[in-house]
């Protein structure tokens, strides 16, 4: 089982902090897909990933127990 955390617009457009789901041996493109799918995360392609707080790119593949967490780009003045 997996932690997937989302933050910020995205936390606001899934509806949750978080989701536990089992994505052990799938890549983090493949996550996103699903997560596009699931939760009508458009976004989510613009997101910086990390896997157990170090970035991570699309092509990684995610181990058991691994904690993901996408960052969406943020604008600030």
């Amino acid at each position: 089982m997996n932690k997937v955390l989302f933050f910020a617009g995205l936390q606001e457009k899934a509806g949750k902090e978080f989701v536990e789901i089992d994505v052990d041996g799938q890549t983090v493109q493949s996550l996103k897909e699903r997560l596009e799918k699931d939760y009508g995360l458009t976004d989510i392609y613009e997101a910086m990933t990390a896997i157990n707080e170090e970035i991570a790119s699309n092509d990684t593949t995610i181990k058991e127990k691994d904690t993901i967490a996408f960052l969406p780009p943020v604008s600030g003045g």
